[in-house]
């Protein structure tokens, strides 16, 4: 049966096209005319973690839909990638989910367009492996971690359905040992919790994956968001701006503007791995960064919704190793 990627709670919203006017030109930073949108890169505190890290040499592979390469806010931030849909190596997104997960990752920064992305020094590797429909078998999606891993991903996004990621790792199915052994070679594996707002029990504790949450502006944990994983953080997934592809796509069919707002645990997790790849660059190991970003979460209220608690970056990267 073939996977659904997790589905997204709103459609996208249309945004002006003049979001997309350019700086100045060369390399003078200019501010992302967007960034006041972006309200979840200030929940999680990564403009203070921006201050020591900005996840320069990082590559994050976005396993997903593929990605609108030609993105004004996202060219200059791929390398190579691949489609295991088409088996080719032009991982166009047909969808649009993944360019929304892969905006929030590493959209370009201080470039006068659009918004900014939560890893801006790092890049993107986008591995389609799931169709124009979102969905995917189970087989492509073992492939692209794998690939992602033996080609350098040094952290390894999964914005997918929870009926079929998180059920194969709550019972030790075919993804667990793809990502034990992307995880081996270096990679830390990020993935959404899923979106039917149940409580999950823990899966095999020796699957080496941080699960990831939704909250929502209040810090509240989001209502659809599946919860009780074990080791489980959450990031803000509510009302989540990013880059959409510039053409019809089943994300963009009213909204062509190149952005747009979804809301899910597929958008909190790539907040995550931008986090992660900010502790790459501080030369941390894949356990390493998932204990930092698991220790340095907050949660003062103990509610079980947000596990371990909401992310915080800035602290993460202050932390000892």
């Amino acid at each position: 049966m073939g996977l659904r990627r997790t589905t997204s709670v709103l459609l996208a919203t249309a945004v002006a096209s003049a979001a997309l006017v350019t700086g100045c030109g060369g390399d003078e930073a200019t501010p992302d005319p967007m960034r006041g949108q972006q309200w979840a890169l200030d929940a999680i505190k990564l403009p203070d973690a921006w201050k020591t890290t900005k996840g320069d040499d990082t590559v994050i592979a976005v396993v997903d839909t593929g990605a609108d390469l030609k993105h004004p806010d996202l060219k200059g931030r791929f390398v190579d990638g691949h489609d295991f849909v088409d088996n080719d190596d032009d991982p166009t997104d047909e969808n649009g989910h993944g360019t929304h997960v892969s905006g929030i990752a590493a959209a370009a920064t201080d470039n006068g367009i659009g918004i900014a992305g939560g890893a801006p020094g790092a890049k993107i590797m986008p591995v389609r492996v799931l169709g124009a429909d979102g969905s995917g078998s189970n087989a492509n999606i073992t492939k692209g971690i794998l690939w992602a891993a033996e080609h350098g991903a040094d952290v390894i996004n999964l914005s997918l359905g929870e009926s079929g990621l998180m059920a194969r790792l709550l019972k030790g199915g075919v993804l667990n040992p793809a990502i034990a052994a992307a995880h081996a070679k270096g990679a830390v594996v990020v993935a959404a919790a899923g979106n039917d707002g149940t409580v999950l029990q823990p899966y095999k504790p020796q699957t080496p994956v941080l699960v990831v949450g939704a909250s929502g502006p209040a810090n509240k944990p989001a209502d659809f968001s599946n919860f009780g994983a074990q080791d489980a953080v959450t990031a803000p997934g509510v009302k989540i701006l990013s880059t959409l592809p510039t053409y019809e796509t089943q994300e963009t069919k009213k909204n062509k503007s190149g952005y747009g707002t979804l809301d899910g645990t597929s958008m909190a997790a790539p907040y995550v791995s931008a986090v992660a790849a900010l502790l790459h660059q501080q030369g941390r190991t894949p356990d390493q960064i998932m204990e930092a970003i698991r220790s340095t979460a907050h949660n003062p209220q103990k509610l079980a919704k947000l596990g371990l608690g909401i992310v915080d970056a800035g602290a993460a990267v202050a932390a000892k190793k």
